[in-house]
This record gives structure tokens, C-alpha cells and sequence, in this order.
């Protein structure tokens, strides 16, 4: 009897193990969403690469858009909207109008607009430069097509409005005046365009009246000829509808076709003793190619081992030092070296690498600069593509890069100079080297 009892023991969990592989084979059968229903995916489909399209409409608005993004990014660009295209009497209305996005229009308070974007997590950006100005904001991709009308609005010119706008205007030129980089970039302008034109003058004015900013807006804060870019947009057809009605009653506006400034190369000089430093930059007319531009910088960069910082703005390029009052002039020589120096095949093959990894970082990075590529590839080259963009930097050759260094050593250089200028070589004295 206890035999018996002990076989029975022995035998129940051979018995339970049994059970346990039947179920095991019969839930073998099943997958893991059967047999759980809601369960959460264990292996989530493979990451595709989005697609961009591009639509230019009636008014001259050109949409572009991607699929990638997990968030949205929507931006409208005026090419106008900088200070390059200000009347003589507009002076400073290009930084003021950055300040004037999202106010009162189209029957909304500036309120209720913030409110809105608010309500729907959304994040509001403006800005503005030489060459044009930006509004948008970053939201969800299940929020961003109702948000679109706010960035159409049109302003009502409220004399608050207003006021607040030239007060913030002039607290960030009154930054600007007092940091010594931005007042070197405003010199090279300066320096390579002339005061008194358009991409010479500086950005930063408080001059602008209310009547001055009310009518450079209407002018140039207009459909025709500008660019919104959006990104994470599943379906472009209906985000060009979106973006069609949501801007019906804007402003269309006229074509404005400017008039490129005319490179100059000369110089400007801020002495500054008690800044105890000196900030030198060389700078020259551009190519039309961005793409180049970038592999230039990345030239410098390289060919100099850190030492001196390459730089790319609208309309030029150039090379820029900073050191000790007494170390101005070894600083300035390093400049012109790395000008009139063509750049070795090595050189110019590692550079080309870095542009091209910075590009396509920026395609990878934050749904905001994904919009910024897009805007930029439109207004360069009316598409954009990653493909296009990866293959202009594949398409330069050595030979490119050195007909580019050799155009600026032949060309006259824009030099400007910001600090302690009491060592520091004037333009006229490193002319000959060039040209």
C-alpha cells in the first residue's frame, strides 16, 4: 500500500509536467497577439525612410512636405522678409516683424492664437535675418493640420502690438551691439557689401516706426515666391488642401524680384582696447553652390587643424581668427595662408566627408532643422530630395574646390576686425598677397 502511495506521488508531477507541454505545444500554434489579445508588439516593424513632395500652387506658394518625422514641423518662409529687401525707410522694420508673428488678426487676439497652440502642446517659433524671415511651430502629427490657419493670420497692427515689438527689437539689438561676434558679422557685411546696401547694412536697427513696419510686412510677408515646409505629413494632397484653404484670405502679394548686392571687399574696423582681445575675419563673395560653400568651410577647418573656424553665411564665405592684441598679426597671416593655399586632395576629401555627415545629420535631427534643409533645397533648387542633397556633395571634385580657392585668392577680401586693433594689419597691407 504505501508502494502504491509513493508511485502515485511519483507519477503526479510527471502527470502536471505533461500538462504543462501540451499547452506549450498547443500555444506554439498561436501567436503571441492570439493567444493576448493587446498585447504590445515585441517587434516593431522596421524604420523607412520618408518621402518628400513638392507642389507649387497658383499663388506662387510652394509646399513641400516629408513623411518621416514623428513629430510635425510646419514653417512659412518670406524670402522677402529680411532686411536685404527693407526700403531705405524701413530700416529695422525686418527685426521688429519677427515680433509681430502670432499677435492680433484675422479676428483673433494674440491671446487666443497662443491659447490654441497652447491647448494643442504646440510650440510657436519666429525669426528673421538678412535674406528672410520664418513663423511656425512644432506639434503632434494628429494636431498640426487644424493649427495652420494661425500662421496665416493677418495683422490687425494693434498699437500694443506694435509697441511690444519694437521694445523687444531693441533689447536684442542692444545684445547684439554688446557681443563682440555679433558685431563682427555685421562688420564683415559691412566690410564685403557697403554700408548703404542692402546686404551690407545692419540687421540690427532700432529706427523702425509703426508705419514703417505695417507696410515692409504687407510687402513682403506675402504668398507669392514663399515656402512652406512641413514635416511628418502622411498624405501631401490633403496637407497642400490644408494649407490652400487655411490661407485663402492671406495676402498674395506681388513677385519681388531683388537686386543682388554687389561684393565689394573692403574693410571695417571696431576698436575696442579695453576688450583685451581681437576678433580678425576674412571673407569673400560665395559660390552659388551650397553644397561647396560647405565643403570650402570644412577646407579651412581641416587645412588649418582647428586653428582657424571656417564660415558659411548667406552671400559669403571666409575664415575666421581670434587671439592676444600681440598674436593679431601671426592670426591674420594664418588667415590669407589659408586662402591663397590651394587645399591638398586629403584635405579636400576629408572635408567633403564632413560636409556631407553635417548635412546628413541634419536631415536625422530635430523635425526643425529637417524643415530648415527643406526650405533652404527649394528656395536653391525649387525640390528637395535627401538623395539630391547626398549627391551634390558626391559630384564636387578636387579640381571644383581649387577653382573655388583660387577665384578668392585672385579676388579682393572683405577684412574686418572687432577688439583691440593696436596690432592688428589693415586690409590695404595683405591686398597685395591677393589678386
Amino acid at each position: 500500500m504505501a508502494s502504491l502511495i509513493r508511485a502515485a506521488r511519483a507519477s503526479a508531477p510527471r502527470r502536471a509536467i505533461a500538462s504543462v507541454s501540451a499547452c506549450r505545444e498547443f500555444s506554439a500554434m498561436l501567436t503571441p497577439v492570439e493567444e493576448f489579445p493587446g498585447l504590445p508588439s515585441t517587434s516593431p516593424s522596421k524604420a523607412t525612410a520618408g518621402t518628400a513632395s513638392v507642389t507649387t500652387l497658383s499663388n506662387g506658394l510652394t509646399v513641400v512636405s516629408e513623411t518621416g518625422s514623428s513629430t510635425s514641423t510646419i514653417q512659412l518662409t518670406f524670402p522677402n522678409g529680411g532686411s536685404a529687401s527693407e526700403s531705405a525707410s524701413e530700416s529695422g522694420a525686418a527685426i521688429a516683424n519677427q515680433f509681430m508673428s502670432f499677435k492680433s488678426g484675422s479676428g483673433l487676439s494674440s491671446a487666443v492664437i497662443l491659447r490654441n497652440l497652447e491647448d494643442d502642446g504646440a510650440k510657436p517659433f519666429a525669426s528673421a535675418s538678412r535674406t528672410g524671415a520664418t513663423v511656425g511651430f512644432t506639434a503632434s502629427k494628429d494636431k498640426a493640420l487644424r493649427l495652420i490657419p494661425l500662421l496665416a493670420t493677418s495683422s490687425t497692427y494693434e498699437k500694443w502690438d506694435v509697441r511690444d515689438a519694437q521694445a523687444t527689437a531693441k533689447v536684442l539689438c542692444n545684445e547684439a551691439e554688446s557681443t563682440a561676434q555679433t558685431v563682427l558679422s555685421e562688420s564683415i557685411y559691412d566690410a564685403a557689401f557697403g554700408a548703404q546696401s542692402g546686404m551690407g547694412k545692419s540687421f540690427y536697427s532700432t529706427s523702425a516706426s509703426g508705419s514703417s513696419i505695417r507696410s515692409f510686412r504687407e510687402r513682403a510677408y506675402v504668398l507669392n515666391g514663399a515656402v512652406v515646409a512641413a514635416t511628418g505629413i502622411e498624405d501631401h494632397e490633403s496637407f497642400v488642401k490644408a494649407v490652400e484653404e487655411g490661407f485663402s484670405e492671406s495676402n498674395v502679394g506681388e513677385a519681388i524680384v531683388s537686386t543682388p548686392s554687389v561684393f565689394l571687399g573692403r574693410e571695417s574696423r571696431v576698436h575696442a582696447p579695453s576688450a583685451g582681445y581681437t576678433h580678425v575675419a576674412l571673407a569673400f563673395e560665395g559660390p552659388k553652390s551650397s553644397a561647396l560653400a560647405n565643403v570650402i568651410q570644412q577646407c579651412i577647418n581641416v587645412g588649418s587643424e582647428g586653428a582657424l573656424s571656417g564660415f558659411v553665411a548667406p552671400g559669403v564665405v571666409g575664415a575666421y581668427s581670434g587671439s592676444a592684441p600681440a598674436d593679431a598679426s601671426s592670426a591674420v597671416d594664418a588667415l590669407v595662408a589659408s586662402i591663397t593655399a590651394s587645399p591638398s586632395a586629403a584635405i579636400v576629401n576629408r572635408a567633403k566627408g564632413l560636409a556631407k555627415a553635417q548635412a546628413m545629420f541634419a536631415l536625422e535631427g530635430a523635425s526643425s532643422s529637417l524643415a530648415d534643409v527643406m526650405t533652404d533645397s527649394v528656395l536653391e533648387n525649387s525640390t528637395f530630395s535627401a538623395a539630391e542633397i547626398s549627391a551634390a556633395y558626391d559630384s564636387i571634385t578636387a579640381q571644383d574646390v581649387a577653382a573655388a580657392f583660387d577665384a578668392m585668392a585672385k579676388s579682393s577680401p572683405a577684412m574686418a576686425s572687432v577688439g583691440d586693433l593696436s596690432s592688428t594689419p589693415y586690409q590695404g597691407s595683405i591686398s597685395a598677397k591677393f589678386g
